[in-house]
């Protein structure tokens, strides 16, 4: 049964993204500000048909750009990030070559980034800005890798760079850090022993963990926005250090039930 399950919804997304995708590249053809919204349609849909079922506590920073920091486990955080809110993400410049699922990424307005060529860190971060300064919502994984699930790994305050954006007001652009948990299987506590059902990290293969993961059956998510950050009120290492230290947390509580 468990295996029937996972084909049909595997079927079903592969069947509803490509009739999408068009869509999508139309509004960002068109320019038009669906654009936006679209993907956030769209992920709701794969959410609900995956099984992910998200809890939302507190709020996005709205009616100004934010870069919100977040940490970082699975796949399936895209899914789930953009489940709860109108956002696009910054990734690693291999994502945009990856077949199929690089093109969702580039249809999401996805902002790349040259990790291994330091020539580029000014252009990145500009990019970055631009889009800040514009409104946006980006979501930044400053773990720089995908882990466990069970922990959240040192934020890299180079990552961070986009930070120094400075709104029309003189003011610098608000950091937001988010946590995800992963807290139930079947509506039940979810132990460290079944995150790895879920959680895509090292050399493990897109689609044949994707398959795992339906297999697994339905998820519980805990996601959380916490209270933003900016540089007017410190520097970006200890703004790193202290996003990290209010996800790590967040994420802890979830995990335990104390949301």
């Amino acid at each position: 049964m468990a295996r029937l399950r996972a084909a049909a919804i595997t079927a079903v997304f592969f069947i509803v993204t490509l009739l999408l995708m068009p869509v999508q590249w139309l509004f960002l053809k068109l320019r038009l500000p669906a654009a936006r919204s679209f993907p956030h349609f769209y992920h709701r849909l794969v959410a609900g048909l995956f099984g992910i079922h998200i809890t939302v506590v507190g709020k996005k920073v709205s009616g100004e750009g934010v870069l919100l920091v977040a940490n970082h486990t699975s796949w399936a955080d895209i899914i789930i990030f953009s489940a709860v809110a109108p956002i696009s993400f910054v990734a690693k410049s291999e994502v945009a070559r990856w077949p199929f699922f690089g093109t969702l990424a580039r249809l999401q307005r996805t902002v790349f980034v040259e990790r291994a060529r330091r020539t580029t860190t000014g252009e990145t971060r500009d990019a970055i800005r631009d889009r800040l300064l514009e409104g946006d919502a980006l979501v930044l994984f400053p773990e720089g890798t995908s882990h466990t699930g069970n922990t959240v790994l040192p934020f890299k305050s180079a990552l961070l760079g986009a930070a120094e954006a400075r709104l029309a007001n003189g003011h610098y652009v608000k950091v937001q850090p988010v946590s995800a948990a992963f807290t139930g299987l079947h509506g039940l506590p979810m132990g460290r022993e079944n995150r790895p059902y879920f959680a895509w990290y090292g050399d493990m293969e897109m689609l044949p963990h994707l398959w795992e993961a339906l297999l697994a059956g339905p998820l519980d998510v805990v996601v959380q926005f916490h209270e933003p950050f900016s540089l007017d009120m410190m520097d970006r290492k200890e703004l790193a250090r202290r996003a990290e230290d209010v996800v790590r947390a967040g994420q802890a509580h979830a995990i335990a039930g104390r949301s």
